[in-house]
C-alpha cells in the first residue's frame, strides 16, 4: 500500500520509494528508505499536507508525494539481514600540527535546520545573529572574530542544511565554501535528540576528509528524556571527538573551545581519518572513479578525490560541472557510467538510494552499539502539543486568533510607552523652541528635525511588541507549523508551502524574507514569492497604519490593522496565481519540510533579535528619514516669500492700525498669518511639485500634502510619517507632534472642497491601501535584483505594485464615497 493510506498512529515499514530527480533524492537523505518505520500523525486543516514521524522526528508530505512511497505494516515486516552495516576503513595518517604554521584558526559551523547552530555561534563570539527554530533562518554566511589565548579563532556561520547535495541553495553554498575556504576545522553540531538524522550530513563531512569536532547540541533535552549514548565509543567509531553543548545556556562551550585547539595541534587522541565502509561493490566503484579524477588533478588538493567519487556515482549535476573542465572528463564520465550501471543491476536500486541506504546503515549500526531510547514508542511534548495547535479544525482558528492577539497588544499595550514618547518629545520641541531665537535654525530644529523624527519616533512601541511576537514565534517553532496548516490554501493558489515562512518574515523586514527564500529549490517558487513579499506589511509600514487607523478607526483599530495585513496577503496570492499560470507556470515542487521540536526561546535571544530591530529603526531615524526629514522641510521652508507674502503683510499693518479691540486684532492677524502660511506653504518648491502630482493622486481622494508625503516613501516607508509630520506640523505654529489630531482637522485650503476635511474615511482608506501595496523600498528592490540575478524582476516589482496600488486605491476610494 501507499504511505498515503496508512492510518494515524499505525507503523508502517518502508518498503519502496518511487518517483525521481530533487524529491527522491531528498526524501531519501531524511530517511525515507527501505526498511525504515514510519508513522502517520495527523492531516492538516483544509485537506493539507499530512505530518509523519520517521527516525524520531516529524516531516510534512503532501498527498500527492507520500502515494510515491510503498508501506507495508510493521507487523508484517519481517527483519532480515539485509542490514549491510559494514563500519568502518580506518587508515594511518597522522594529523599535522597546524599550529606550527599559524595562530589563527578558521572554524566552519555545519549542522541541520534547528539544531541550535547559530545560538551557538552567538553565544561562542558574542554575536546577535537572528535565531529561528525553523529551516531557512541563516540564509548566508556570518563571521565573528575573537582571541582566546594564542588563538584567533574566525567563525563561520554557514546556513542549516541536511546535506551537502547539490538540492538547495543552502547546500551548494556550504559545500563550495568548504571547498573553496578549505576551514582548519569543521564543528558539526549535532541535535542530541535526533541522532539519526543528525549523522547523515556528519557521514558527507567524514567523506571530505575534514578535520571534525561534533557539537552534541541540547545535551541537557537529551538527558532530560533519558536517553542513553556512549559518547566515547561513538566518538571512536566515527575518528571524531565530540563536545556536550547546550547552546542556549553556553554549557560546554569552553571545552569546545579547548578541544578546537586540541585537535588543530594534532593532540587529541579521537581525531582520526576514516573511510565509512559502503560494502564491497561500491567501495570497488569508488577506487576505479578516484584513480581517473586523480590522473588529472586540479581540484583535488582542495577537494577528496573520494568525496568527489561518492558525488558521481550520487549523479550530483555540480560535482559534474565540477571536473567537465578536466582533460580527461569524457573518461571519467565513463567510467562513472559503467560503475552506476553495474551498481543498479546489483541492488535493483538506484544509485542514489544504494548510497543513501548504506549511509544510514552505518548510522544505524554506529547508533545500535552506542545509543538507547527507552521512550521510543511514546508521545513526545511537541506531538500533544501539536494534537492541539495544529489540529485539523482547531489549528486555523488558532492561528487567526494568535494574529489577532498580537494585532491587539500591538496597539493596547504600545499605546502608553507611544504617549510618554509624545510627551518627552513635546518636552524637547518645546525646550529647543525657547532657548533658541526664532529664525530658520529655531523653524529647522523643532519643525524639521525634532517634529519629524520625532513622529517616528513615537512608534518604536509597537515597533518592539511586534518583532517580540514574531521572534516568539520564530524562536518557538511555531513558524513551521504556521507554514503546515497555511500550504494547502499557499497551493491553491500556485506557491509553495515553504513561501509562507518568508512571507511572514516580510511582516518583520522584506529584505532578509527575500533572502529567506533561498532555502527554495525551484528557481521558479523562489522568484515568485519574492515578488509578492513586498505585499507582506513590513514594520516600516506599521507607523503609517497605526497613524492613520488611531486618527480615523479609533472603535476598530485591532479589527482594521488585520484587514490591512489581510488584504496584503490577497493581493500577494492574487498576483502568485495569476504569474503562476502566465509567467512561470511552475512544475510542482515537493512540499518536505521538517516540524521541528518546539522550545521556549531563550530570553536572550529574544532580547537580542528584538535590540538588532530596534537599532535597525534607529539608525535608519538617525540616517535615512533625518536626511529625508531635512530635504522636505527645506523644500517646504523655502521659498519665504510669495507674490501675495506682501498683500498680506499690508493686510496685518491695516489691522494693527484699525480702531478694533487688542482681542480683535490678535484674532484678525492670526487669520491673516494663517492664510500667508497656507500660501506660502502651496507655494513652496514642496507644494509646488505636490501641485505637480496632485492631478494624478487627486482621483484617489489625496490632497497635494498626501501625495507629497507618498512620494517621500519611496526610499524608506518611515519617511511617510515623518513627511507628514513637517506638513502639517507648521500650520499652526504647534510644537506637538500628535499627528492624529492634526489630521483630524486637516481641511482644504481652495478649490472646491475649501474647508471640506481632507482625511475622509474612504480617503483615509485609500491612504493605507496606497501605503500597503505601491513602491518596495530601495532595500527591497537592490535584494530581488541581487537575489534574481536580474533588474528585469526588480523594474517588474516596482512598476507592477504602484501600478496596482493606485487602481487599488482609486476602487477603494470610489466605492466609499458611495456609503458617504
Amino acid at each position: 500500500m501507499k504511505l498515503s493510506e496508512a492510518r494515524n498512529n499505525e507503523p508502517v515499514v518502508i518498503t519502496k520509494v518511487l518517483g525521481h530527480g530533487s524529491f527522491r533524492k531528498r526524501i531519501t537523505e531524511m530517511g525515507f528508505i527501505r526498511g525504515n518505520e514510519v508513522r502517520a500523525i495527523k492531516n492538516a486543516p483544509f485537506k493539507g499536507p499530512s505530518e509523519y514521524k520517521i527516525l524520531n522526528y516529524n516531516i510534512t508530505l503532501r498527498k500527492s508525494e507520500a502515494e510515491q512511497i510503498e508501506v507495508i505494516p510493521a507487523s508484517e515486516f519481517k527483519k532480515t539481514s539485509t542490514d549491510n552495516y559494514e563500519g568502518i576503513i580506518d587508515r594511518n595518517i597522522d594529523l599535522i600540527d597546524q599550529s606550527i604554521r599559524t595562530k589563527t584558526i578558521n572554524i566552519a559551523l555545519v549542522g541541520n535546520p534547528n539544531c541550535g547552530k547559530t545560538t551557538l555561534f552567538n553565544f561562542i563570539s558574542g554575536s546577535k545573529e537572528k535565531v529561528g527554530n525553523y529551516s531557512g533562518v541563516t540564509v548566508d554566511v556570518h563571521k565573528a572574530t575573537f582571541k582566546s589565548g594564542d588563538y584567533t579563532f574566525n567563525f563561520y556561520d554557514l546556513p542549516g542544511t541536511y546535506s551537502l547535495t547539490a538540492y538547495s541553495k543552502e547546500e551548494i553554498f556550504v559545500r563550495k565554501f568548504i571547498y573553496e575556504q578549505t576551514p582548519d576545522i569543521v564543528i558539526n553540531v549535532l541535535d542530541s535528540t535526533n541522532l539519526e538524522r543528525s549523522l547523515y550530513l556528519t557521514t558527507q563531512l567524514i567523506d571530505m576528509d575534514l578535520r571534525c569536532i561534533m557539537a552534541l547540541n541540547m545535551f541537557d533535552e537529551l538527558e532530560r528524556n533519558e536517553l542513553e549514548l556512549d559518547k566515547k565509543e561513538l566518538s571512536k567509531l566515527v575518528g571524531i571527538p565530540l563536545i556536550p553543548t547546550v547552546s542556549s545556556k553556553g554549557q560546554g562551550l569552553e571545552k569546545l573551545i579547548e578541544k578546537v585547539i586540541e585537535v588543530f595541534e594534532g593532540r587529541d587522541n579521537f581525531s582520526r581519518h576514516i573511510h565509512i565502509n559502503y560494502g564491497k561493490e561500491i567501495e570497488k566503484s569508488v577506487k576505479i572513479i578516484r584513480q581517473k579524477i586523480k590522473e588529472d588533478k586540479p581540484i583535488t588538493d582542495k577537494i577528496s578525490s573520494r568525496f568527489l567519487a561518492i558525488k558521481l556515482l550520487e549523479k550530483d549535476n555540480q560535482v559534474i560541472d565540477l571536473l567537465s573542465k578536466y582533460t580527461n572528463f569524457n573518461e571519467i564520465q565513463e567510467v562513472t557510467l559503467k560503475e552506476i550501471k553495474k551498481i543498479e543491476l546489483l541492488e535493483n536500486d538506484d544509485s542514489e538510494t544504494v548510497i543513501a541506504n548504506a549511509k544510514y546503515s552505518f548510522i544505524n549500526g554506529a547508533l545500535r552499539e552506542t545509543y538507547s531510547n527507552k521512550h521510543k514508542e511514546k508521545k513526545t511534548r511537541s506531538e500533544k502539543i501539536d494534537s492541539v495547535l495544529t489540529n485539523r479544525y482547531l489549528g486555523f482558528p488558532i492561528f487567526t486568533a494568535l494574529l489577532f492577539f498580537i494585532f491587539w497588544t500591538t496597539f493596547k499595550v504600545g499605546a502608553y510607552p507611544m504617549d510618554w514618547i509624545d510627551m518627552a518629545v513635546v518636552a524637547l520641541s518645546n525646550f529647543v523652541g525657547n532657548i533658541i531665537p526664532e529664525g530658520m535654525l529655531n523653524d529647522l530644529l523643532v519643525d524639521g528635525i525634532i517634529g519629524g523624527t520625532g513622529s517616528v519616533l513615537v512608534f518604536l512601541p509597537n515597533i518592539l511588541i511586534l518583532f517580540f511576537f514574531i521572534s516568539l514565534l520564530e524562536g518557538s517553532g511555531y513558524m513551521a507549523r504556521a507554514a503546515f496548516i497555511m500550504d494547502y490554501i499557499m497551493h491553491r493558489f500556485g506557491l509553495h508551502g515553504r513561501s509562507f515562512i518568508p512571507m511572514i518574515m516580510g511582516f518583520g523586514c522584506n529584505v532578509p524574507a527575500i533572502l529567506a527564500t533561498r532555502s527554495m529549490r525551484n528557481r521558479g517558487d523562489r522568484i515568485l514569492t519574492m515578488l509578492i513579499i513586498p505585499f507582506m506589511s513590513c514594520s516600516a509600514r506599521l507607523p503609517v497604519y497605526i497613524l492613520i487607523i488611531s486618527a480615523f478607526f479609533q472603535k476598530y483599530e485591532a479589527w482594521v490593522l488585520i484587514g490591512i495585513y489581510a488584504v496584503g496577503i490577497l493581493f500577494a496570492f492574487i498576483t502568485a496565481q495569476v504569474l503562476n499560470k502566465t509567467v512561470f507556470k511552475n512544475k510542482e515542487t515537493p512540499f518536505v519540510m521538517e516540524l521541528p521540536t518546539y522550545r521556549l526561546p531563550t530570553f536572550r535571544n529574544v532580547v537580542y533579535h528584538m535590540w538588532d530591530k530596534t537599532q535597525h529603526y534607529l539608525k535608519k531615524i538617525g540616517t535615512i528619514i533625518l536626511l529625508g526629514v531635512i530635504i522636505i522641510w527645506a523644500l517646504e521652508y523655502f521659498p519665504r516669500k510669495t507674490e501675495n507674502t506682501d498683500g498680506f503683510k499690508e493686510q496685518i499693518a491695516q489691522i494693527t492700525n484699525s480702531e478694533l479691540t487688542e482681542l480683535q486684532k490678535v484674532e484678525r492677524i492670526a487669520e491673516v498669518n494663517h492664510a500667508m502660511e497656507s500660501d506660502r506653504l502651496i507655494n513652496s518648491y514642496l507644494g509646488r511639485t505636490g501641485k505637480l502630482i496632485q492631478p494624478i493622486m487627486s482621483p484617489l481622494g489625496f490632497d497635494w500634502k498626501m501625495s507629497i508625503a507618498v512620494v517621500a516613501g519611496l526610499p524608506a516607508k518611515e519617511i511617510v510619517v515623518s513627511t507628514m509630520g513637517v506638513l502639517y506640523q507648521t500650520q499652526d505654529g504647534e510644537t506637538t507632534i500628535n499627528l492624529q489630531q492634526k489630521l483630524q482637522n486637516e481641511v482644504h485650503e481652495v478649490g472646491k472642497k475649501k474647508g471640506q476635511p481632507v482625511f475622509t474615511t474612504p480617503a483615509a482608506l485609500a491612504f493605507i491601501i496606497f501605503i500597503l501595496i505601491y513602491f518596495p523600498c530601495i532595500g527591497v528592490v537592490a535584494t530581488i535584483k541581487n537575489e534574481s540575478g536580474s533588474w528585469k524582476w526588480a523594474a517588474f516589482s516596482v512598476f507592477y505594485t504602484t501600478g496596482l496600488a493606485w487602481v487599488a486605491a482609486l476602487v477603494t476610494y470610489n466605492i466609499g464615497m458611495l456609503f458617504i
